[in-house]
């Protein structure tokens, strides 16, 4: 009887080891999806859609490293607009979005591995603008501009303060050098190198109002195991200095 009892308990553990060990298939896929958020996520050529190698940018590279380093399959594209990837993300299982800022309102609807970088939120005012203001509060009184449901036009919207969303954060510097908005809630250094891009220089930043922490964002129902084995190898990037190596490549 006690050696039926041992075969049992024995066979019980193989199978679930080997259930543990099938639980993510050697052909396992990540569809990975960005935008042109420069300079953490570009395409190559400037324009709204590309592939894998098309990509580059400071968390394009670790992000690609990470997925090397964790020996995890993955396909990479990038595509407009940041609404439409935001909501993929959010509803199909396997689906990662970066650079996702992690906020405390989108920590239980993704599973996160991170940080990859960092960055500031900021009011910024076109050249020679007067303005000054001392905090959000008083920054409500000025039309302010903002990129559709990226997080500081979130968070600006869920203190209840009003802002006019563009489907392209390009769009702002236009509409800022124009008057139609007399601020422009942006990430600091996307918006100056935007605003480089569009050949506008000497923007005033009015106000910083929040540090953030930028991650790849992970669909729910994605398994833990591919979560644990990314955080794993990011965690070793940043102690052998691949990520600050990363980020100078581009700053």
């Amino acid at each position: 009887m006690l050696k039926v009892l041992i075969k049992t308990l024995t066979l019980g553990l193989l199978l679930g080891a080997a259930t543990a060990r099938a639980e993510l298939p050697a052909d396992y896929k990540m569809v990975l999806l960005t935008e042109n958020f420069p300079p953490f996520n570009m395409a190559v050529d400037d324009k709204n859609f590309a592939r894998d190698d098309g990509i580059d940018g400071i968390s394009a590279d670790i992000v690609r490293e990470m997925f090397k380093r964790a020996g995890i399959q993955y396909s990479l594209s990038l595509r407009f607009p940041w609404d439409r990837l935001y909501k993929l993300a959010l509803d199909k299982p396997d689906y990662g979005l970066f650079s996702t800022t992690y906020t405390p309102e989108r920590v239980p609807l993704f599973k996160w591995v991170g940080p990859i970088a960092k960055t500031h939120w900021v009011l910024l005012a076109p050249p020679g603008s007067s303005i000054k203001v001392k905090d959000l509060k008083d920054a409500a009184k000025y039309k302010l501009g903002a990129y559709k449901n990226d997080a500081v036009s979130q968070n600006l919207e869920s203190q209840g303060i009003p802002v006019l969303n563009a489907l392209r954060d390009q769009e702002n510097v236009k509409k800022l050098t124009t008057g139609e908005i007399d601020l422009w809630a942006t990430t600091d250094p996307v918006g100056r190198y935007l605003a480089k891009q569009e050949g506008v220089s000497g923007l005033q930043t009015v106000l910083r109002f929040n540090e953030a922490q930028l991650y790849l964002a992970i669909n729910k129902d994605t398994p833990d195991e591919v979560v644990a084995k990314l955080q794993k190898a990011l965690d070793e990037m940043r102690a052998d200095g691949f990520i600050e190596q990363a980020t100078n490549n581009y700053l």
